[in-house]
């Protein structure tokens, strides 16, 4: 075994420990090179701003709190959520909840055509500037680049930029959301990206192999996005079942608004559909849903620092926030996920991202 492979396999081993040891209390991790603590479960506000249909403004907020309530501290939205209403959102709870201790991460980039070209210091900057105005905070904790171009990983003057908003203390800290595992690969290069997100669930096991260990090894930390696959994870749908037309479950299937795997993860709807029912029939153990497993599997998967589900009520809020402080799952669920990964989805998916 080589030394990065001891040293993942030791850090599954501390995971496994840590949850058995912290019982009823939502487990806490360090969220890479910022150095904060944070719930494993956090909250993706991508639902609140916009592109899942209808959510209004007071069911935002009580999702937002009943998410604190349930020990929920990390909260990861971006400019283009509802443009700007989502982070406003936060923002509000944020002023509402001073003291929680609570962590925002917000996402720029996707407010322009996504030219390289278009990342400048300035702009970069100015999104910066906006994003605080909408949160009503002096520091953003931390600003992700939005997925952006191959290119933009290779800009020097990207990064520099970025460093020197952390020495102002525009921002606390900065990583990248990215599309494909070799995009991680290339941004962990750099020392002051602090995390990586990452599109990883049961549908998508590319960056268990190879970005997650280089994470680990580099101290860089892992928010798992779209973990339950756009709800295709949470048992709830059939062919039959449609969406509202401004739901990007309706108008994304083939990428038509932007990247593809973002919706479904990328597995067409139907063949997610008959792969999320076989993992409810062999999958699921007594006293566990679908979406408890999915979300307990991430957890358990070392590299990972948190998941952050999206959800619409505060009742979908509360039962994943649950999940941070339930038991690892035995190694035979985890060996029925593969299979069927492999068996269902693994061609659909792991040649593109």
């Amino acid at each position: 075994m080589t030394g990065a492979a001891s040293a993942f396999a030791e850090m599954s081993g501390a995971l496994q420990m840590a949850a058995s040891r912290e019982g009823a209390g939502m487990q806490r991790r360090t969220l890479g090179r910022t150095g904060r603590e944070v719930g494993a479960v956090g909250l993706g506000c991508w639902q609140l701003g916009g592109g899942w249909g209808e959510v209004s403004e007071a069911d935002a907020m009580a999702t937002l709190h009943s998410a604190v309530d349930a020990g929920v501290t990390l909260f990861d939205t971006a400019d283009v959520y509802g443009d700007g209403r989502s982070e406003r959102l936060v923002g509000r709870l944020l002023a509402e909840r001073p003291e929680e201790g609570l962590t925002v991460a917000t996402k720029c980039g996707r407010r322009v055509a996504q030219d390289p070209a278009n990342y400048t210091a300035a702009a970069l900057r100015s999104w910066a500037m906006r994003s605080r105005d909408n949160l009503g905070i002096e520091t953003i904790p931390l600003t992700q680049l939005h997925c952006p171009p191959d290119a933009v990983f290779e800009d020097d003057v990207v990064f520099d930029t970025l460093d020197g908003l952390v020495e102002e203390g525009v921002i606390g800290a900065y990583g990248v959301s990215v599309e494909t595992v070799s995009q991680g690969l290339r941004a962990i290069r750099r020392p002051g990206v602090a995390t990586v997100q990452v599109i990883v669930n049961a549908f998508r096991h590319k960056p268990i192999e190879e970005l997650l260990p280089a994470c680990a090894t580099a101290g860089v930390g892992v928010l798992a996005r779209v973990p339950l696959a756009s709800g295709l994870l949470s048992g709830r749908y059939d062919e039959a079942t449609t969406f509202d037309p401004s739901d990007h479950r309706s108008y994304n299937r083939h990428g038509e608004a932007f990247d593809v795997g973002e919706t479904f993860s990328g597995v067409p709807y139907e063949a997610g559909v008959a792969a999320a029912r076989r993992l409810a029939a062999e999958a699921v153990p007594d006293g566990w849903s679908l979406p408890e497993v999915a979300l307990r599997w991430l957890l358990d998967t070392p590299g990972v620092t948190a998941v952050i589900p999206g959800a619409r009520n505060p009742d979908q809020a509360r039962r994943n926030a649950a999940v941070g402080s339930r038991p690892p799952l035995g190694p035979e669920v985890r060996a029925t996920i593969r299979r069927i990964y492999d068996e269902q989805v693994r061609d659909l998916v792991e040649d593109r991202w």
